[in-house]
């Protein structure tokens, strides 16, 4: 028996898409095999919420399941009363049935795909029957995967696991963005006859940091000074996605006075640059001298 996604996901129908978003993370998560390596209850939970991901993250998929159009597995639905031209007869959706064939035969006589297809065709001059469509691709497979702030501003090479456990080795590239998908190749369900595999589509959200913030492809940050520094000058050592670096302040420098790291953004094709935004802190504001310097008795 097909799924029902939103069972799965434990939402209901009404539910929005970011509530349908947040379900399927919250369950993704708890149920990863990173966490449960040895666990095949959790893996095959795992796959089902995938699977309702599949169906439910999908726009256009989830406009067919909730029409009755396709079930929750993302095959099409059948009629509500049996073969065509037995008295049940229906269109698609009418009662959600999936379409049965009786003794392993096919009553459309080998024609293979979508018997809709077939039956409307010929009844709105289509041409009838498909017949012989050619071997039919795999469903993909769709992946909610988080990666940090520093993979997405400078890339990298990650080993993802996929639902049935499998461990592939993913290129991120820089510069992507939460809500941006990457595509593996045929790593998506195995077609039903003999076609290309599926895809496996990951949907990826970076997670945000608490040194740097994102500006296109520039980096924006803050960097604490002495007031020494601020008023004689001096280097003071800055953290960049790519290691640390020697940043030279100017002599006379003020709050809020940005310095460029050319370079040190976002490592896309032409790099962007690091915005670092100077904040003079005391290193003792109870430091009687500098109270006398204040008070202007030193």
């Amino acid at each position: 028996m097909a799924l029902d996604p939103y069972s799965v996901l434990g939402v209901p129908r009404t539910a929005s898409e970011a509530e349908i978003k947040k379900a399927y993370r919250n369950k993704a998560k708890a149920l990863h095999p990173d966490l449960h390596p040895d666990d095949n209850a959790k893996m095959e939970e795992f796959k089902r919420v995938s699977q309702a991901w599949d169906i439910l993250g999908d726009k256009e998929k989830k406009a067919k399941f909730d029409r009755g159009e396709i079930d929750g597995d993302g095959n099409p639905a059948g009629f509500a009363g049996g073969y065509p031209g037995g008295g049940g007869g229906g269109f698609p959706g009418g009662g959600g049935a999936r379409w049965q064939t009786r003794g392993g035969s096919n009553p459309f006589d080998g024609a293979q795909g979508d018997p809709f297809e077939d039956i409307l065709g010929g009844m709105f001059g289509g041409g009838g029957r498909r017949r012989n469509p050619g071997p039919q691709k795999g469903r993909d497979i769709r992946y909610r995967v988080e990666i940090s702030f520093e993979d997405a501003v400078a890339g990298a090479r990650r080993r993802m696991t996929m639902a049935d456990g499998t461990a592939l080795d993913v290129n991120i590239p820089a510069g992507i963005d939460s809500g941006q998908t990457l595509r593996l190749k045929s790593q998506g369900q195995p077609s039903p006859n003999g076609g290309a595999p599926g895809d496996a589509l990951l949907e990826v959200e970076v997670r945000p940091s608490n040194v740097w913030e994102r500006d296109g492809k520039d980096l924006r940050m803050s960097v604490p000074i002495s007031l020494k520094t601020a008023i004689l000058g001096g280097s003071v050592e800055v953290k960049t996605p790519s290691g640390p670096v020697t940043l030279k302040v100017p002599a006379g420098s003020n709050t809020d006075a940005t310095l460029r790291l050319r370079g040190k953004g976002v490592q896309t094709s032409t790099p962007g640059n690091l915005y670092a935004k100077l904040k003079i802190m005391l290193d003792d504001p109870a430091d009687p001298g500098l109270r006398k310097w204040a008070e202007g008795k030193a």
